[in-house]
C-alpha cells in the first residue's frame, strides 16, 4: 500500500467507537465519533503556509492532501458528558518512496499544536504514524478490516520512551449512502 491508497481508502465518513486508557491519571475513557476524511486540493494555500511553518526546508512533492474533522462525545467530560468536542486538521503526505514519509498536520494527536510526523507501511499495509512531541510521542496504527471497516490503536509514551502514558483502540465503520 502507499499513501495515495490509503488515503482513498480512508475517504468518507467514518462512525468511531474508541477505548481508551489513561495510566497517568488511572482513567478509562469511552469515545463516540463521527469523523469525515476529504482529499483537498495539494495547490491549497493552506497546504503552502503548513509546510512553510514545518521544518522542510522547500516545497516538497506532496502526495494526497486531506482534511479531517470530527465530532466526538467523551464519558470523560467532568462538567457535562454529554459535551461535543469537535475539530479540524489538515493533513499533508510528503512521500519519501512509496512505503514511508513524513506527515505534516495542522492540529498534533497528542498536543494541540503542528506536528510532523513520520509514517510508513507495514508488510501487511498496516499505516504506521510516529510523532515526537515536547513532552511524548505518539505511536498510531491504522489498518483495514475490510472496505468498510477499519481499526486504529495508539500509545502515547514519555519523551524518553521509557514510560506508557496512555493506549488506545477504535473501530470504525465507513457511512454508507443510501
Amino acid at each position: 500500500m502507499n499513501i495515495e491508497q490509503f488515503v482513498a481508502q480512508s475517504e468518507g465518513t467514518w462512525r468511531s467507537m474508541r477505548s481508551g486508557h489513561s495510566l497517568a491519571f488511572q482513567q478509562f475513557e469511552e469515545v463516540l465519533s463521527e469523523v469525515q476524511i476529504s482529499r483537498i486540493d495539494a495547490s491549497d494555500q493552506e497546504i503552502n503556509d503548513l509546510i512553510q511553518s514545518s521544518s522542510l526546508s522547500e516545497r516538497s512533492e506532496v502526495a494526497a492532501p486531506f482534511r479531517m474533522t470530527w465530532a466526538a462525545e467523551s464519558d470523560w467530560e467532568p462538567d457535562d458528558p454529554n459535551e461535543v468536542s469537535s475539530g479540524s486538521c489538515l493533513i499533508v503526505p510528503i512521500p519519501s518512496d512509496d512505503s514511508q514519509g513524513v506527515l505534516l498536520r495542522s492540529v498534533g494527536y497528542a498536543e494541540a499544536a503542528p506536528a510532523e510526523s513520520s509514517y510508513s507501511f507495514l508488510s501487511d499495509g498496516t499505516f504506521l504514524l510516529t510523532t515526537q512531541y515536547e513532552q511524548s510521542i505518539a505511536e498510531e496504527r491504522i489498518w483495514f478490516v475490510s472496505e468498510h471497516v477499519r481499526c486504529r490503536s495508539s500509545v502515547l509514551r514519555t519523551s524518553a520512551g521509557s514510560g506508557v502514558l496512555q493506549t488506545s483502540f477504535a473501530s470504525e465503520v465507513r457511512r454508507l449512502s443510501s
